[in-house]
């Protein structure tokens, strides 16, 4: 994968920058001692609305919730959840102040803070890495066999969709957005790829979990790329936790205390995990109206790390990724990631602080 070098020393800047602010004790007030543990200034919200997937990638936003982590740190402050089914949508609430916080994909998320012109949203944690592959059909076994390939990707310029095209131009094949080149993607949500796997009409699929898993157990897909291979360390971002901007600026505290529920959330999906998957599991099915088989769950969460690291660097890759292959126009990410909330959150438990690079 490749870096933009320019992309990443700016963004280095802005992290040293907020990470240099330190953390500010504040007095207690009507959202809770926990909701005051972050940055001085603002109030507490009276309301806090976070959006997030019915998803395992989406794991601590669903334990946050279910379990109560976000409320016992919001005090007074009421939680509303909100569920989307695509990142633009939920960007698209951001925008309209529909939603406060949102779990979303890095593309979503560096689209929104492009359209906004870096006026709408920050970064303030990671999430969740990993979870996303090629899956196609017998018969290929190599990248030779792709040419003239019919492929899905979630949406056209969502993380998936970037990630194929980047890997086949690195492969020295083409595709462009009409669905022509030498491989045809053919974007569309991933229940409808499920279905046109299973009948013949597509020849694989580059998806998250659990829709990679779902294709190789109930479609006979099998896994051509996984993509934390093409990562150091085979880490890369695929949720993170975005917040309106002036959200923050108001009521700092109030993230703060999201933060922490969030950090509760994943001590509790590190030391349990199979009562988180539990948990998970049960949210997506309140939330769809059906929860995922056993073992669809069991492989799509071995193929998920959760991690409050934003893992910014891959990010910053994966913009310039989509910038390789036409699908974004050149941004400036300098002011994407405000770190500072979280590394007051990480220190007050003892461990180290993150720093954008």
């Amino acid at each position: 994968m490749k870096r933009l070098n320019r992309l990443t020393a700016g963004v280095f800047i802005a992290s040293l920058a907020v990470a240099m602010t330190g953390c500010a004790p504040m007095t207690p007030s009507g959202a809770g001692a926990d909701a005051d543990a972050g940055l001085a200034g603002g109030s507490p919200a009276k309301e806090v609305r976070i959006g997030y997937f019915p998803n395992p990638t989406h794991g601590p936003a669903i334990v946050g919730v279910r379990h109560g982590f976000f409320a016992k740190h919001l005090g007074q402050t009421t939680l509303k959840p909100l569920t989307f089914n695509a990142g633009p949508a939920a960007i698209e609430a951001l925008f309209s102040s529909a939603v406060d916080m949102a779990f979303v994909g890095p593309n979503p998320t560096v689209n929104g803070y492009a359209k906004s012109k870096g006026t709408a949203l920050r970064v303030v944690a990671g999430a969740a890495s990993g979870g996303a592959g090629l899956v196609v059909r017998t018969g290929i076994s190599s990248v030779d066999q792709l040419r003239g390939a019919r492929l899905a990707t979630p949406q056209l310029g969502n993380t998936q969709d970037v990630a194929l095209r980047h890997w086949l131009k690195d492969q020295d094949l083409s595709t462009d957005s009409e669905g022509g080149g030498d491989v045809h993607i053919l974007p569309q949500d991933n229940a409808t790829a499920l279905q046109a796997f299973a009948s013949g009409h597509i020849d694989g699929a580059w998806l998250p979990e659990p829709w990679m898993t779902r294709l190789i157990q109930q479609g006979g897909a099998h896994l051509l790329v996984n993509e934390k291979d093409l990562w150091p360390e085979g880490k890369f971002v695929v949720t993170n936790l975005v917040v309106r901007k002036e959200f923050l600026d108001q009521h700092p505290q109030t993230v703060a205390a999201v933060l922490e529920g969030e950090l509760d959330a994943l001590d509790f999906i590190n030391s349990d995990p199979a009562s988180a998957k539990e948990m998970v599991n049960a949210g997506i099915k309140e939330i769809t109206g059906q929860e995922l088989a056993a073992p669809v769950l069991e492989s799509a969460w071995g193929n998920v790390g959760f991690t409050y690291d934003p893992l910014a660097a891959t990010l910053i890759t994966g913009a310039g990724n989509a910038q390789d292959v036409g699908l974004l126009a050149e941004v400036n990410l300098s002011g994407l990631y405000d770190l500072n909330p979280l590394d007051c959150a990480l220190t007050g438990r003892g461990k180290t602080a993150v720093v954008a690079p």
